[in-house]
């Protein structure tokens, strides 16, 4: 079972480093696999990974098998251990959506119909040390309620039902994220009503 989330995690890390979604070293990549995590090394590039690239750790942060685990896992899990619906996590500092959060600002109004109607819309959470358990206080009181969180000058978590979905919603929310940089340059997007909104939402 292992084997196969390896090298499904590896095709999503092509695929997200072939896009820049994950440029260098930077973030990480992990799948529920009943009561333990595969989990991305330290160190390990999410668009070059190879089959030693992996760590595989219990709830508790324990490694079972493998290297060692990003430094981040205790993000991971406490995303896990709150949504059950939730089976694969990619933590990334793609370009537009770290943007927003260097800047300190979240994707909040509502502009596009796709991403009020897929996620209400896109918090900030505030400011951590990476891999500190403050970093996941910070960010986890957002994980009951949305699938994509930013962290203030890190970068971005999405949760998935699998590694297509949490994928598909990164791609969705990064080039939402450029549409927004786009739309600054040219004079500001139009806000929908809260009428406009609640139209929107009736649709699911």
């Amino acid at each position: 079972m292992f084997e196969e989330i390896k090298m499904e995690i590896i095709k999503y890390g092509k695929l997200s480093g072939d896009k820049n979604y994950t440029p260098g070293i930077s973030g990480n990549i992990s799948v529920r696999a009943g009561d333990s995590v595969v989990i991305t090394s330290t160190g390990s590039a999410n668009g070059m990974l190879i089959e030693d690239d992996f760590s595989v750790i219990d709830f508790s942060g324990s490694i079972i098998e493998g290297a060692k685990p990003s430094s981040e896992k205790f993000l991971h899990l406490e995303f896990y251990r709150q949504r059950e619906d939730i089976n694969a996590i990619l933590h990334f500092h793609s370009p537009c959506l770290t943007a927003f959060a260097a800047c300190g600002l979240g994707l909040d109004l509502p502009v596009l119909p796709e991403i009020i109607f897929c996620f209400d819309n896109i918090p900030l959470a505030e400011y951590a040390l990476p891999g500190s358990n403050d970093l996941v206080e910070k960010t986890a009181k957002y994980f009951s309620t949305h699938d994509v969180i930013l962290m203030k000058n890190h970068g971005v978590i999405v949760g998935g039902t699998d590694l297509k979905d949490a994928y598909l919603k990164l791609e969705l929310c990064e080039e939402y994220a450029k549409t927004m940089i786009f739309s600054k340059i040219l004079g500001g997007a139009r806000i929908l009503s809260d009428e406009e909104v609640e139209k929107i939402k009736l649709l699911k």
